[in-house]
């Protein structure tokens, strides 16, 4: 099993900025992707960005420019930088993770969510 376990939520006011991190633990796995989704208030859940293990992002075009996807192999980590938040940006982030884990003598490939952190954008 892999657990992604997230923070930096909270509340910001429009123009301003905040850092999530999604840390994935387990033992055995090998993570593939790595993404950010969201899910405002009534909406369905929709892909922010997204990172392979070698790099190349991709964004929602509605975050072009003001957001950036990162990662840190050697710590399992995912950050996501957002600035010049804007009240639409509000909504709860989860996390997402591409895993293989094995169980020997078979990997076996999972997604994984992790539990989700709110983020509002008001003055």
């Amino acid at each position: 099993q892999v657990q992604l376990v997230e923070s930096g939520g909270g509340l910001v006011q429009p123009g301003g900025s905040l850092r999530l991190e999604c840390t994935a633990s387990g033992s055995d796995f090998t993570i593939y992707a790595m993404a950010w989704y969201r899910q405002a208030p009534g909406k369905s859940r929709d892909m922010v960005a997204t990172i392979t293990n070698d790099g190349t992002t991709n964004y929602a075009d509605s975050v072009k420019g003001r957001f950036t996807i990162s990662r840190d192999n050697a710590k399992n980590t995912v950050y996501l930088q957002m600035n010049s938040l804007k009240p639409e940006d509000t909504a709860v982030y989860y996390c997402y993770a591409d895993v293989s884990i094995m169980t020997f003598p078979i990997r076996s490939r999972y997604a994984y969510w992790g539990q989700g952190t709110h983020i509002t954008v008001s003055s």
